[in-house]
């Protein structure tokens, strides 16, 4: 079993590793909580959704005003293709200073990994999506 935070309602929801990919929905909300696509997180939601989320999580720190974030979301979305297995979620790093403060993000976009709720990889800057997709392969060990 898996615990997976819904990012629309904060539930933590119970999944076994085998349904992971079968589109499983929150027990509270009914949202899809490994949907292929990124969820936007609030900075409150943020540090429950990555502590116990049992899976990897990857956070883009983007901005509306930023170019380069523009250029970033459509790969991030479609990583999220490519990664079905992780959790990829978006914070508005404008909305979330303390955030953004506490996590050192230096410069936007930026990608993080969690795992376990722990910080493994970073990365800045605008990536592809396959290549976005073997970095974060390459540091989770697969």
């Amino acid at each position: 079993m898996k615990h997976i935070v819904c990012a629309s309602c904060g539930a933590t929801n119970r999944v076994e590793q085998a349904r992971l990919l079968e589109a499983p929905v929150c027990g509270k909300c009914g949202e899809e909580i490994m949907a292929a696509k990124p969820m936007p997180i609030s900075e409150a939601a943020f540090a429950k959704f990555v502590a116990k989320t049992e899976v990897p999580v990857l956070v883009d720190f983007w901005a509306a005003w930023c170019g380069p974030c523009r250029m970033m979301a459509p790969q991030f979305e479609q990583a999220a293709k490519l990664l079905p297995e992780l959790r990829l979620i978006k914070v508005d790093s404008d909305a979330a200073p303390q955030l953004s403060q506490q996590l050192a993000i230096r410069s936007i976009p930026s990608l993080v990994l969690f795992k376990d709720g722990r910080e493994i990889a970073r990365q800045a800057g605008v990536m592809p999506a396959a290549e976005l997709a073997t970095w974060v392969r390459s540091q989770l060990g697969r």
